[in-house]
């Protein structure tokens, strides 16, 4: 059997399950139409209509100005508001639309397959890494597929209509190929061109995210490949979602049989599904009909059949696939390129095993060996800053297998950049103290049987996989995740308990609320679970706080004036070093950047029990970006008294979360710097 043949009888699979799930969502399709026909744009809930009005202004997706004109007009309840947001983002497009789509389309390729001496296309793909590319499984269903087919980018024609020369490149399935028949999709690697570049440093390429927001019910969707092989063409406006499935899409658009394995994108350009097969109109015993209402038969043509509706594979649900398959070092390596928003950096920090200390062997008899101690830290070196004055950095979690050394430049650089914007003087990073924990904090949560659990089920969740073994430090993770939900305004849980959103009603309350925070910041839900898992496995095991704190305690000064700053996990163990420094420390200043201090299920597990500010601190600054979801508690003043400074920040849209962009910026830097004077 040729490659063709087994595409189509692929295709023709996926063509009836397509059917099979557009029948059983009758009811909820006629539900939706009966809403539409009322006047209701967007029939959505409540719930997904907030994530998708929060996602398009925090990414600026639609202007400010526009938002306010849209509901200052009247009293309105919050969804009535949200759907105005949305009308003003469906209705009036930024001239951006154009080039923005125009560069979408260069990430997306003609596969073709070699057979028999002919070269035939089968299908499209789209580029989501530098170097993966993504299609159906039914376009290529194994590596031996794969090594028939070739690509061909710009396969499409000019601004003045004339056919453009189109760029060939090969597949290298043998450095990397997935695929999974159910969802219908393939990624694989490839290969590069003649300049030896990655494909995607010239054609771009799509970061797909595995946060919610991005769709509702009844938004227009647009669609980009090569139908029937043709060149390359575009489904633009006159399309629309209309029912939402756990895995799948259901929309309205124009697409034909060849633009198997093209984006489906929302109109700020973001990849909401794989488009996989049109879904064709069925007998009452579901046999495919024809547009004369014939039954259709495979020699009939493609052409005949009357397709009703098409359906995508959802991007979130092939993320959540990848992010727990088997995979050695170098293709999890492959995927953690897909960008922070897909997750799988995060996910190839959850799945990948902990090792064990090595075993030590028993020492021979002779004569004592002097052994080197374990490396706890970077001091600075003897003088800085005057010799009375030391620059402390205090870092976060998932540091583990780093070098220090290589951290410490990094955050010096972060600050330095702040320092040169700010007109003062940059550091030298060995002028300053770089305490260590990131290997003893993951060695301590093993040993305590803190770390997650592998879970092998291809539809686990953030909040399955990463959530802690110990009943204790389970309890607090789901409180500070509940807390910190609520204080992003999450509608209650008895209004979702009806509603599907995003994962679905499978999915428990946990991950809900790991989704709202996702959709309402600028971190995906693992980073935010991680993150979250490890302050609640330090605040709640006695011995992984000791661990931690005479880890630090061993690489900071024992004396003179201290600047610390701290990020993330590290405000929190900072906050307990402050009662665990030697009389003869002053801190003469304090940053606290990305911090969870603002949640009082966070503050009151403290060793100064509760927001109180240590009377060691001469001066407190506490830094946030409002779509950092783990600095959700701030700003800290309303709960922390005596003197304490917030300022908000923006970060970049994709490293919210980052100290190096948190003390990049003038007013941050410019507040440790100063104290760096004696």
């Amino acid at each position: 059997m040729g490659a063709t043949d087994r595409s189509r009888e692929e295709r023709e699979r996926q063509i009836e399950a397509a059917a099979a799930r557009y029948d059983e969502t009758s009811d909820e399709r006629h539900a939706v139409e009966q809403q539409q026909d009322a006047g209701v744009t967007f029939p959505d809930s409540p719930e997904a209509l907030a994530a998708r009005a929060a996602r398009l202004l925090d990414r600026q997706a639609v202007p400010a100005a526009l938002a306010v004109e849209a509901i200052r007009g009247e009293p309105l309840a919050a969804p009535a508001a949200y759907e105005r947001i949305l009308g003003v983002s469906t209705e009036l497009q930024a001239w951006s639309f154009l080039p923005r789509g125009a560069r979408a389309a260069r990430t997306v390729a003609r596969i073709s397959t070699r057979e028999n001496g002919r070269e035939l296309p089968i299908g499209t793909g789209f580029l989501v890494s530098p170097s993966l590319l993504m299609t159906n499984h039914h376009v290529l269903p194994d590596a031996g597929a794969a090594r028939q087919c070739f690509l061909e980018f710009d396969a499409q024609v000019t601004v003045d209509n004339t056919p453009q020369s189109p760029t060939r490149l090969e597949l290298d399935p043998d450095g990397f190929f997935t695929a999974d028949e159910r969802l219908d999709f393939a990624l694989v690697l490839v290969a590069p061109g003649p300049d030896r570049r990655p494909p995607g440093e010239t054609f771009g390429w799509n970061r797909l995210s595995a946060q919610l927001g991005k769709l509702v019910i009844g938004e227009p969707v647009n669609v980009i490949g090569h139908p029937l092989g043709r060149l390359k063409e575009i489904a633009v406006r006159d399309n629309m979602l209309q029912v939402r499935l756990d895995d799948f899409l259901h929309y309205k658009t124009d697409t034909e049989p060849g633009n198997s394995g093209s984006p489906v994108f929302n109109d700020q350009w973001e990849v909401v599904a794989l488009h996989h097969s049109g879904v064709p109109r069925t007998d009452d015993r579901g046999r495919v009909l024809r547009r004369d209402g014939q039954i259709w038969r495979p020699g009939d043509g493609d052409d005949a059949i009357d397709w009703v509706a098409n359906e995508g594979v959802r991007v979130s649900s092939i993320l959540k696939h990848l992010a727990v398959l088997p995979l050695t070092p170098r293709q999890r390596a492959l995927l953690a390129d897909m960008g922070p928003e897909s997750g799988m950096a995060a996910a190839q920090a959850v799945v990948a095993p902990v090792a064990a200390p090595a075993p030590v062997p028993a020492a021979a008899p002779g004569p004592a060996v002097e052994r080197t101690p374990i490396l706890t830290g970077l001091r600075a070196r003897a003088g800085a800053f005057g010799g009375r004055r030391h620059l402390v950095f205090l870092h976060g979690r998932s540091q583990e297998g780093k070098d220090p050394e290589r951290l410490r430049r990094e955050w010096a650089a972060g600050l330095n950049q702040g320092l040169v914007r700010a007109g003062l003087a940059p550091v030298d990073p060995q002028d300053v103290w770089f305490p260590y924990y990131g290997d003893r904090l993951v060695r301590s949560l093993a040993a305590h049987e803190a770390v997650p659990r592998m879970v092998e089920a291809p539809a686990a969740t953030a909040a399955e996989v990463v959530a802690p073994i110990s009943p204790g430090a389970h309890a607090l993770y789901e409180e500070i995740i509940g807390e910190a939900a609520a204080k992003w305004d999450m509608p209650e849980e008895r209004h979702l308990a009806t509603e599907r959103f995003g994962w679905g009603d499978v999915v428990g309350a946990l991950q809900r609320r790991l989704g709202w925070l996702a959709a309402r910041s600028d971190l995906d839900a693992w980073a935010i679970a991680l993150i979250f898992r490890d302050v609640a496995a330090y605040l709640d095991d006695t011995a992984v706080r000791e661990e931690v704190l005479d880890c630090v305690l061993d690489a900071v000064p024992d004396s003179g004036e201290v600047v610390l700053v701290s990020h993330s996990l590290g405000t929190v163990v900072g906050m307990d070093l402050l009662t665990r420094l030697s009389p003869g420390v002053n801190v003469v200043h304090l940053t606290t950047a990305g911090s969870p201090l603002g949640m009082d299920s966070v503050y009151n597990r403290l060793l100064a029990g509760g927001p109180k500010r240590p009377e060691k601190v001469a001066d407190w600054l506490n830094v946030w970006c409002p779509t950092d979801a783990v600095a959700i508690g701030c700003p800290l003043a309303d709960d922390w008294a005596d003197g304490l400074t917030d300022l908000a920040v923006v970060n970049a849209r994709d490293r919210a979360h980052s100290i190096v962009e948190y003390l990049s910026h003038a007013e941050v830097a410019r507040s440790v710097g100063s104290h760096l004077v004696g």
